[in-house]
């Protein structure tokens, strides 16, 4: 079915991105319990517990700073990251958010074309600080595919909750997909095909991150709180 108009022109506020980030944020934060043991199979064990640091101290940044643009939101949740996480995941995933805003005009709601948009500069942040690709079983391997699947729906005049829906089950293959792959970086490079049967600890939260993204949106449309152009 070709959306209507009014969908494919909808989008967030500022107000409303920084709500959505508090909710993604939480979700990653209860889901500390699971990202720590999937960490502890194959990888240091503490990847739950630093995700909860960084997205407890993204979400004060977000409660109590005075953000007047989207791009704010993203640099300001990436920094708190690079800052209080420590070690790789603190600067990839702060990576993700800084990078995405990086040299991109200032804008005061989301749509679409600019969350596409923000997200593959935020995956090529992190490719390049990183030098992970697709294969590497590593937070990427979810990642891509959903930034792929946001730029074609994009491409393909779908609207804002329906391109979230098909990233965020994109992520979720990808995640689950990490099961089937030898780590190239990490503790669990050392274990070879060992690491073969668990999942990556990095794709679960970036998958985690999309379902959350897409809940979130959803529902603001069920709610009729999405924005129109």
């Amino acid at each position: 079915m070709v959306p209507n108009e009014d969908r494919l022109k909808t989008y967030l506020t500022i107000d409303q991105v920084k709500d959505l980030f508090i909710y993604v944020g939480q979700r990653v934060i209860d889901s500390k319990p699971l990202l720590t043991t999937i960490d502890g199979a194959i990888g240091d064990g503490d990847h739950g517990i630093g995700m909860e640091v960084g997205f407890k101290k993204a979400i004060e940044v977000i409660k109590t700073s005075n953000m007047t643009t989207i791009n704010s939101i993203f640099f300001e949740i990436g920094k708190a990251m690079i800052s209080n996480m420590g070690g790789a995941s603190g600067v990839l995933f702060g990576t993700l958010f800084v990078a995405s805003a990086k040299d991109k005009p200032s804008i005061n709601k989301l749509n679409l074309e600019q969350l596409a948009s923000f997200l593959h500069s935020g995956l090529e942040g992190v490719k390049a600080r990183g030098k992970a690709e697709l294969g590497d079983k590593t937070m990427i391997d979810a990642l891509e595919p959903a930034t792929i699947a946001l730029n074609e729906a994009f491409q393909k005049n779908e609207d804002l909750v329906a391109a979230l829906k098909s990233a965020s089950e994109k992520a979720q293959e990808g995640m689950e997909n990490t099961r089937n792959l030898i780590a190239k970086f990490g503790r669990a490079k050392s274990l070879g095909e060992r690491a073969i049967g668990h999942q990556d600890a990095g794709a679960t939260t970036i998958s985690i991150m999309f379902e959350a993204i897409y809940t979130f949106v959803n529902e603001l449309q069920n709610k009729g709180e999405l924005q129109h152009e």
